[in-house]
């Protein structure tokens, strides 16, 4: 899952990106430079008890790439740079670090007014890629054969919808598209029909008011592939000096029931439909990222194209029950650890063996 960070210059974007990789990424504006790139291993601690019982010999978690560009997405009034917006629509989702705190007290911090002008900015590129590929399709229309003409003219009229839409301020993954018009426009890459987490940056002063930030953040910002949340980007940057026992106590100190790097993940996961499951066997147990609603021959796919292809049955137990049984042995005593075929839908949670022959 590539994640990529956007936000308005000094809304603590890059600090942010040093909490999630412990990494030290300078912060500032630099225009032209090439983006920093980390590659974080997503805290699971479901993963972490499964191990802890089958005692496999390798773990492994699944791979969050996070890109944090130089300074903002828009810097003096000036346009996103092009490569820029390249590289953000190759990401699976895009993470707005939003401002929340105050360095200067006459400095005006209005989060939500920094989130419509980068919104803004996204479908202003959508609509000159969509005005660009308009053209393009018009020329063919014209000039094809009557059936490239026919497939020409639906593609144009979708495009000429979003299009609208955009002009509307409606972003595309707010529009009702079917699955044949998903697939047209899927090489299209658009910024703003990918999923979104709004991450407000606030002052250490306000962690005790998270719940209600997000509320508000909720009720302003709701809508389809939108997730929101809070967190303190100094503390977090922070915290990740520390070791994990240390960084736990000191959340504890201050009432911090959540770690908001794994917030930000979670609500990562969300957006893009995601569901884990798990494979725990004597060699590696490892955790995997799956779109939810996917089957049983979709995760076998992403274990090993070989085993989707040799697909014979699956076994499944969900992953609190292989716990409390304590062993494989026991969830097929108690007839927990069920048989099921290619088309199973595979749940959040489940523990997968599947069985194939090629």
């Amino acid at each position: 899952m590539d994640l990529g960070l956007i936000g308005q210059q000094r809304s603590g974007k890059t600090t942010v990106f040093n909490a999630v990789t412990r990494g030290h990424a300078r912060a500032g504006s630099f225009g032209g430079l090439e983006p920093s790139i980390g590659v974080v291993k997503q805290p699971d601690e479901r993963l972490d008890r499964l191990c802890a019982l089958v005692k496999p010999k390798k773990m492994t978690q699944t791979e969050v790439r996070y890109l944090d560009f130089p300074g903002g997405l828009t810097v003096r009034d000036q346009a996103p740079d092009a490569a820029h917006l390249a590289a953000l629509a190759q990401c699976d989702a895009l993470v707005h670090i939003a401002r929340g705190f105050r360095e200067d007290p006459a400095a005006s911090v209005d989060w939500h007014r920094d989130v419509g002008d980068i919104n803004l900015e996204l479908a202003f590129a959508d609509a000159g890629m969509l005005g660009r590929r308009a053209k393009r399709l018009d020329t063919g229309v014209r000039s094809g054969r009557p059936g490239e003409r026919e497939a020409g003219e639906r593609e144009l009229a979708l495009v000429q919808r979003l299009r609208e839409a955009l002009d509307n301020e409606e972003p595309l993954r707010a529009q009702t598209l079917s699955g044949d018009e998903q697939r047209t426009i899927s090489g299209y890459q658009l910024l703003t029909n990918k999923p979104l987490v709004i991450m407000l940056n606030i002052e250490e002063s306000d962690i005790g008011k998270i719940d209600e930030i997000e509320a508000e953040m909720r009720e302003r910002c709701a809508g389809p592939g939108i997730e929101v949340g809070a967190l303190c980007g100094k503390l977090e940057q922070e915290l990740a000096e520390l070791s994990d026992e240390e960084a736990a106590e000191f959340r504890a100190d201050l009432g911090l029931e959540t770690d908001g790097v794994a917030r930000m993940l979670q609500l990562s996961q969300q957006a893009l439909g995601l569901i884990t499951f798990y494979t725990v066997t004597d060699p590696e147990g490892r955790a995997w990222a799956l779109a939810q609603g996917a089957t049983a021959l979709d995760a076998a796919g992403k274990i090993h194209s070989d085993i989707a292809r040799g697909f014979i049955r699956c076994e499944t137990v969900g992953w609190q029950e292989l716990l409390d049984c304590g062993s494989y042995a026991e969830a097929r005593k108690r007839g927990l650890l069920r048989t099921e075929g290619k088309q199973y839908t595979v749940q959040d949670g489940d523990v997968l063996h599947v069985l194939f022959n090629v």
